[in-house]
């Protein structure tokens, strides 16, 4: 840095002397020698250091026993954004905002437990009462197009559920 300095008080246009320099083998961009000259860090990056450290001391305890000195979970470690985002509010930087959190939690490796119950599929009657077993067991057919089975499935996919339904002859 102190070379493009040098270059540049005695006139000489700070891209001209970055593609010397590359040239040379360093590798260096007009671009990357602003941003060291500006040094000026944005309010985003600042904010985003002070929730970090703010999520990182709410999630993590030092613990010391026999096996030395290390570090454990909090039960706070375990919450999400939503919550995250209430605690941080409410006991360290009362104006965080959740988007500073998440970014937070993404840098940290925390996600929160979920604890919401899976897609219910099959809802029972009002009166208790089951369709009979017509066949009683037995899925087999004494002629073609005598009996006929049917399935109804239900298949959790990534984003949604999918059902499928297959009719079939029981001949064989």
């Amino acid at each position: 840095m102190g070379f493009i300095d040098t270059m540049r008080s005695e006139g000489h246009a700070i891209e001209s002397t970055c593609r010397v320099l590359r040239e040379q083998g360093c590798q260096v961009a007009a671009r990357t020698y602003r941003a060291w000259r500006g040094g000026v860090v944005s309010a985003r990056t600042v904010t985003d250091a002070q929730v970090v450290d703010a999520v990182r001391d709410a999630a993590w305890t030092t613990v010391t026993d026999a096996m030395g000195t290390r570090r454990k979970l909090t039960p706070e470690g375990l919450y999400g954004r939503r919550k995250m985002t209430a605690l941080i509010r409410r006991t360290r930087i009362t104006d965080a905002s959740w988007g500073g959190i998440d970014r937070a939690m993404r840098v940290l490796g925390l996600s929160g437990v979920r604890r919401d119950k899976g897609v219910r599929t099959t809802i029972p009657g009002k009166d208790g009462v089951r369709a009979g077993d017509l066949l009683n067991r037995d899925f087999t057919a004494p002629r073609p197009d005598h009996t006929w089975v049917m399935d109804f499935t239900y298949s959790a996919q990534s984003v949604v559920m999918c059902s499928s339904a297959a009719c079939d002859s029981a001949w064989v």
